[in-house]
């Protein structure tokens, strides 16, 4: 494993609705060639070999967490599991939460959305979770428009993730100054999960409180 990861201050975010979001987290993969060592680790669903990166945003475009260390077969749950940050919201050092897809649990510090919601709240919950996490996976297809490079990096595995940190540090200071980029590429759909990872208690409760306060 490379260790690689960059940490900044997570501030509000408010779009949809939402109290006390502090980010939207998702996992993005960027390809690599074969590397020599380890070759299988870096096989992800797709058959691609790649390094899976953990990106987390705000409502600005700006990229406030990235942890590029991990193989492509390397599940997203897990990477936020082990990742740094995880273990600070465990501590509860931040007053919020993150916003993230079914493959991640959910958490009090990681809202999901509800699997199969019912007409009304739940509904409208979903809704307004899907409209607020679309800010990370825009942020993503903007990282990868202004670096064309993270489409496929044949270098190794330390040296590309390097190169994906590079790219996010110059990215936010082009998103700071304002600096236009290129017209965001379509990728394949959304990211399809081998498991779909389902609420523990406290996170089940505090979406149900969330919802109850906020979507009726």
């Amino acid at each position: 494993m490379y260790s690689l990861c960059t940490h900044f201050i997570l501030p509000k975010l408010s779009v949809s609705g939402f109290p006390n979001v502090i980010g939207c987290i998702d996992g993005t993969h960027i390809p690599i060639k074969a590397p020599s060592i380890n070759e299988g680790d870096y096989v992800n669903r797709k058959s691609i070999h790649s390094i899976n990166v953990q990106v987390i945003c705000e409502a600005t475009q700006i990229i406030t967490n990235v942890e590029a260390k991990w193989p492509g077969s390397v599940h997203d749950a897990r990477i936020f599991r082990e990742s740094s940050l995880c273990q600070t919201f465990q501590q509860g050092q931040y007053n919020g939460y993150l916003l993230g897809d079914r493959g991640y649990p959910c958490l009090p510090y990681l809202m999901t959305t509800y699997p199969e919601p019912e007409p009304g709240p739940p509904t409208r919950f979903n809704l307004a979770h899907s409209r607020t996490r679309a800010k990370v996976e825009m942020t993503i297809g903007i990282l990868k428009s202004r670096f064309q490079c993270l489409h496929g990096l044949r270098v190794s595995p330390e040296r590309a993730c390097d190169i994906i940190v590079a790219c996010v540090v110059l990215h936010n200071i082009a998103t700071i100054r304002g600096e236009s980029h290129p017209p965001c590429i379509e990728e394949d759909g959304p990211e399809e999960h081998q498991q779909i990872l389902e609420a523990n208690r406290d996170g089940r409760l505090l979406r149900d409180r969330i919802c109850q306060n906020y979507f009726y």
